[in-house]
């Protein structure tokens, strides 16, 4: 049976469910994966009403749209379907080539269908922004594919409130897609102010601070797995990370009282932050298993007290490390 979680309404006339779902989890970044256990996943996610599903060609390098393919097939109508161009190469291994050439963009689009095996995608992100190539001429290879029926709605992942203007200017964009959490506050000084400005919605991806605010990250001995993409970045080094342990304490502190969990506390906060910035927003979580889908959507009921905002403000403001080991390659090292 189908729960119907609320909607939102993102830019453009867009509306999603109010929780979306990160496909990213679903491939081997922090670890090895089950796609059996994958399309469960996915499959529960629609069963509970999160139908806004969130993969990228450069995720398993396409592997992640031809596993979220298998359940487009029976349940298409279903999902709001979003997917991204731009990376070329492998970030998780320090290779981050970018294109945003028009002739790129028509090309990722059409292989990017194929793989899903759908006609149209709900929303299309140019990933990260091509400096060599002016945004104006990125987002109007885009705003044709909209014309050509092959995608609904644009969106902008890491761009800087200087590039969404100017990307607004050319075609309306329904969303802006960056990292934003209690320990990831760096788009809050421009970036959500320009997007709540414009009527562009804001889709925060690592909204569980890659899994630390969840507390299942005690120290560097449990990033375990050798192919695990957090070892890369400086706030998962071993001393931020024992310095940021304190961020996880007054998440914790604040999920007792709420009889919740960490995971479920950082997600109110950010709903509690988005509506404090007058930004629609809807963040993808993502999850290897359906009972943590569970858990992620049962955040939309619980309502934090200033104090305990507060107090998560304090925490936030306190982390350690760049968000990014290379912070070029996000939007507040171009601010």
């Amino acid at each position: 049976m189908v729960t119907a979680l609320p909607t939102v309404e993102l830019g453009d006339g867009l509306a999603v469910s109010a929780l979306g779902f990160g496909g990213m989890a679903l491939t081997s970044v922090y670890g090895e994966v089950d796609d059996a256990e994958s399309l469960a996943t996915l499959n529960h996610c629609l069963d509970v009403g999160v139908t806004f599903i969130d993969t990228a060609n450069v995720y398993g390098r396409g592997d992640n749209e031809r596993l979220i393919a298998n359940i487009l097939v029976n349940r298409r109508e279903e999902v709001t379907l979003a997917t991204k161009f731009g990376i070329d190469g492998n970030p998780t291994t320090g290779s981050r080539a970018v294109r945003g050439d028009a002739a790129y963009v028509r090309q990722c689009i059409d292989e990017s269908l194929q793989r899903l095996n759908t006609d149209v995608v709900e929303l299309y992100y140019m990933h990260r922004r091509d400096l060599r190539v002016p945004i104006e001429e990125t987002v109007g290879a885009m705003a044709e594919l909209v014309t050509a029926g092959k995608v609904r709605h644009l969106g902008l992942s890491e761009v800087t409130a200087d590039e969404l203007r100017a990307a607004v200017a050319v075609h309306p964009i329904a969303a802006v897609q960056s990292e934003w959490s209690v320990w990831s506050r760096d788009v809050e000084r421009n970036v959500v102010p320009a997007a709540a400005e414009l009527g562009v919605g804001f889709v925060p991806y690592s909204p569980l601070g890659r899994g630390f605010l969840t507390g299942t990250v005690r120290s560097a001995a449990d990033l375990s797995s050798p192919g695990d993409f957090r070892r890369r970045l400086p706030r998962f080094a071993a001393g931020a990370l024992d310095a940021n342990l304190a961020v996880v304490e007054v998440v914790r502190s604040v999920a007792k009282a709420h009889d919740a969990t960490g995971a479920q506390v950082a997600l109110a906060w950010l709903r509690h932050r988005a509506q404090e910035l007058g930004v629609a927003s809807v963040p993808i979580p993502g999850t290897r298993r359906a009972a943590r889908v569970d858990e992620n959507a049962a955040s939309l009921t619980i309502a934090l007290t200033p104090e305990q905002l507060a107090a998560l403000d304090a925490a936030g403001s306190a982390v350690a490390g760049d968000r990014f080991e290379d912070l070029g390659w996000v939007s507040a090292g171009r601010e």
